[in-house]
Parts: structure tokens; C-alpha cells; sequence
């Protein structure tokens, strides 16, 4: 018999809904997966196997009586420590946020259990979600269940969502949530051989999940394959009130009208892309990517997107200014650390607090942001930045116009060695080189598996589609999934 953990999303909700084994059955087996490999993956900060088997029970009540099963019943899934759960403590994996237990729900966690998916734990990811590699948690770096042939050192799970990708990877969730500000699903997703899909900007709503910069902030799936990702972010997506920047539109039935037929369509390849030095495995990855394409009967053109040079010194500028806006409400004063020295008054708690609260990086990303956003420096900064951010956008309307989805690789790398990028912050933030446009634009955008390098780690692919249209994101992705069959998966070894 096949193990529980071993099945997709898609396939663990057919299996509960026709009887072929019952939901408690299998938040057991994944609790059980969760506890084994924890300890050596650090992918969770909190565990919450009650949780999972309460939820289990509901839906095998429901099914015994014969009431309708939601979209994810039966499927145990993680949640990015960025999402408020009521009851559950919340960090987003910053000692700032320490015990703080929220007694609200964010919307997108809300509709999940409204689907019937149950709650393994709260998953581990860069503090804030600032981050490429998981490594500035406060909570520890999550280590990635992949090694390269022949060489046991650990690597990156990427980030900001290494838990999520780690778990999934790792077959002890079944899929999970990831937040994506500029690449934080799709970098570890192809960091990890997993599907991860950052939609529209405003698919999902943000009410509930701490802030990193609002305007880029999304959240999204991640999963096994593309069609596990087209139900997840089903059952994710939405209309939300409590969110001014959510769409008011339908959510489409992505999985129904899966298909990787590609005729008819076309595919555009942006020369900026073809960077100085592209790595040969995945500039080749790339190449074999376009051969796919083809082969569902896609055709494929060159296109440029001339700001795309502009859009990493844009972003983090944009992204840090926005942050350090947002994180100016972890003050000590209504919930979470407080630091009050002797005889300290408020200024001087405000400093402590944040002192022993932040850590590095977002110590870093704040003090840019401010500066930034400083009397003499707005303009000359945050200004420009945002006229360039117009004109990245403006490339991707014009090149739409001739194409119908974009194809890039997702990482400039496979997964680095844990700790070989951290002295830099530069060349950490050059990970999201490919990534940064699409969220920029607000555009949906996904990385699918393409292979394995020759040190035998996950290489992705990234697509790109317009606004509002993840159904033909989700189409190439399947294009490419049929294509490159991939099947491969860490060898296990904790």
C-alpha cells in the first residue's frame, strides 16, 4: 500500500471523500512524519497534532453523514508563521512576536479550515519574511531535505518560505501556505522541486497576515505538483471586505479547466533575463523549458522588457520603506517583547525592545527603509523607485500585448551550502533577481520543477501571465510538469 505521506493533496481529498481510507487516518500518518523529521528539518515552530486530528474528525463525521465535503477535506496542511490562527501562537518568526497568540483568524487560514484541510503547525520562515536562504529566523535556519550528490552539507530551503517548501519537499505536509513579497514562494519552491504560485496581487487577501511591505505582499500555495497548487489556491482565494486591496472577482475553477494544450498561444522569452554569466545548468534548464513549450504546440518569441535591469534596486528600496513603516507598531507597548530597563522611560523602551527584538536583516531592511523615506532623501529615492516600478509594469503590459505568458528561470542558482551567502547581503538579495519583476507588476507567477542539476539538486521554471489570468500560468506549468516528469525527491536522511 502506498503511504498516506507519499499522496498529493489532491489525491489524500478523493481517498477520504470515496472511503479508501478515513481522515483521521491520515493526520495521524502525517503527525507522525511531522515528529520524525522535525527535529533535523526545524521546518515547524509550532506543532499542533490535535489540531489536525480535530479537523480529521470533523470531516469523517460529515462523511458519515453524508453531508458535502469541502475542496481540501481530509488534507493536513502547514501554515507560514506569518498567518494569524486564532489560539496558535503566531510569530513570524521574530522573538518580537513571542507568545503572542492571536484571537483572530486571517482570512486566507479561515477559508482553509472552511474547505475541511486541518492544521499541522505553524511553519518556520525568515523573520518577517526577510529573506532568500531561512537563515534569519530566530527560531533557527530550516534545513532543506535535499543534499547534492556526494557531499553532505546543508542546504538553503530559500525563503522567505523555507519552511513551507522544506515540509512540502519532505513529504510530512501535504501542501502549505508561502507568503511572496519579491520571490518568497517561487525562489524555494525551485530551491526544493516543489510548485509554489504567487497570484494576482489582491487574489488573496492579507487581512491577518503580518505585514512586510503591503503593496508587494501576497500569499499563495505551494504543493506537490500544478494541480494540487490550482485547488489549494482555490480554496485560498477570494473576495475579502477587511481588505481594500482584495479583488472583487469570481474565483475561477483553475483545476477544471487545467490543460496542457498550448496551441494558439504564446510564449515570450525576455532577453533581459540572459544574464552575464547565467549559470549553464540553468541556462540549459531554460532552453529545455522553451523545448517543452513547443512541444504543446506554443509558440515561442523573443521579447524585451527593458526596465528589468532597474527592478532589484527598486524593490529594495520600495520593500524596505514599506517595512519599516509596518514594523513600526512592534514598540513593546500593546503585545509581544517588552525590554523596560531600569529607570527606562519610553523612548528608552522603544530602543531595548527593538534591540533585542529584531534581528539583523530586519534591523538592516528598516534602516534603509527610513533613510529612504527621510526629509531630502524621498524624493532623490522612494520617488524614483516607484517611477521605475511604473515603467517595469508598463514592459510587461506592452509585452502582453504580443504574448500570452513568460518564461524565465526562477533562481539564478540551485541551493547554496547553508551560511556561504549570509557575510553578503548583496548576493543574497541577487537571488531574486528573476523573481522581483512579477512583483513589482502584481502579476501572477509560478515556478515549476524542471530537473536536476548536475550536483543533482531541484532546478525551477517561472511563468509569468497577466493580471488576473493564472489560469494560463497554471496551463504551462502543467505543460512543463507532463513534459519534464519529474519524480525526483531527497533521499531521506533524518
Amino acid at each position: 500500500m502506498t503511504e498516506l505521506t507519499d499522496l498529493g493533496l489532491v489525491a489524500l481529498r478523493d481517498g477520504v471523500a470515496h472511503g479508501d481510507f478515513t481522515a483521521t487516518e491520515v493526520a495521524g500518518a502525517f503527525n507522525a512524519a511531522v515528529a520524525e523529521a522535525n527535529g533535523a528539518l526545524n521546518a515547524f515552530i509550532v506543532t499542533t497534532p490535535d489540531h489536525a486530528l480535530a479537523a480529521a474528525a470533523r470531516v469523517d463525521a460529515a462523511r458519515a453523514a453524508g453531508e458535502p465535503l469541502g475542496k481540501l477535506a481530509g488534507v493536513p496542511i502547514g501554515m507560514k508563521d506569518l498567518f494569524a490562527t486564532k489560539g496558535v501562537q503566531t510569530t513570524a518568526a521574530s522573538k518580537i512576536l513571542g507568545g503572542f497568540v492571536p484571537p483572530y483568524e486571517s482570512s486566507v487560514s479561515q477559508k482553509l479550515w472552511d474547505a475541511g484541510a486541518g492544521l499541522l503547525g505553524k511553519l518556520n520562515l525568515d523573520q518577517f519574511a526577510m529573506g532568500s536562504s531561512n537563515e534569519t529566523s530566530a527560531f533557527g535556519n530550516v534545513i532543506s531535505p535535499w543534499r547534492a550528490t556526494g557531499d553532505a552539507a546543508l542546504r538553503a530551503p530559500g525563503g522567505s518560505s523555507g519552511g513551507s517548501s522544506a515540509a512540502v519537499a519532505a513529504r510530512i505536509v501535504a501542501a502549505a501556505t508561502g507568503t511572496d513579497t519579491g520571490g518568497s514562494i517561487r525562489q524555494p519552491a525551485a530551491f526544493t522541486g516543489i510548485t509554489g504560485i504567487k497570484p494576482t496581487y489582491g487574489r488573496c487577501s492579507r487581512w491577518g497576515v503580518v505585514a512586510f511591505a503591503s503593496s508587494l505582499d501576497q500569499a499563495g500555495a505551494m504543493a506537490r505538483d500544478v494541480t494540487d497548487c490550482a485547488v489549494m489556491l482555490e480554496a485560498m482565494a477570494g473576495f475579502d471586505p477587511k481588505d481594500a486591496t482584495s479583488l472583487d472577482l469570481p474565483v475561477p475553477d483553475w483545476r477544471a479547466a487545467l490543460s496542457d494544450d498550448l496551441r494558439g498561444r504564446t510564449v515570450g522569452i525576455p532577453r533581459e533575463y540572459r544574464l552575464d554569466g547565467l549559470n549553464g545548468d540553468v541556462a540549459a534548464s531554460w532552453d529545455q523549458g522553451i523545448a517543452w513549450l513547443k512541444d504543446a504546440g506554443a509558440r515561442v518569441v523573443d521579447i524585451s522588457l527593458p526596465h528589468t535591469r532597474y527592478a532589484l534596486p527598486a524593490y529594495y528600496i520600495i520593500a524596505p520603506a514599506e517595512a519599516s513603516s509596518n514594523l513600526a507598531r512592534y514598540d513593546g507597548v500593546r503585545y509581544g517583547l517588552r525590554d523596560l530597563p531600569p529607570g527606562a522611560n519610553l523612548q528608552d523602551m522603544y530602543a531595548a525592545t527593538r534591540a533585542a527584538g529584531f534581528g539583523p536583516e530586519v534591523k538592516r531592511r528598516i534602516m534603509i527603509g527610513t533613510y529612504v523615506l527621510s526629509a531630502g532623501f524621498y524624493d532623490a529615492y522612494y520617488t524614483q523607485a516607484q517611477k521605475v516600478r511604473a515603467l517595469i509594469a508598463r514592459d510587461f503590459t506592452q509585452a502582453f500585448q504580443d504574448v500570452d505568458v513568460i518564461l524565465t528561470p526562477t533562481a539564478p542558482s540551485s541551493a547554496f551550502v547553508l551560511g556561504e551567502k549570509s557575510a553578503d547581503p548583496l548576493e543574497m538579495y541577487l537571488n531574486d533577481v528573476f523573481s522581483v519583476p512579477a512583483s513589482l507588476a502584481g502579476l501572477p507567477a509560478m515556478s515549476v520543477p524542471a530537473g536536476l542539476d548536475r550536483a543533482g539538486l531541484p532546478l525551477g521554471l517561472h511563468l509569468i501571465g497577466r493580471p488576473f489570468d493564472e489560469q494560463t500560468v497554471l496551463d504551462a506549468g502543467l505543460a512543463i510538469e507532463r513534459r519534464a516528469a519529474f519524480v525526483a525527491r531527497p533521499a531521506k536522511w533524518w
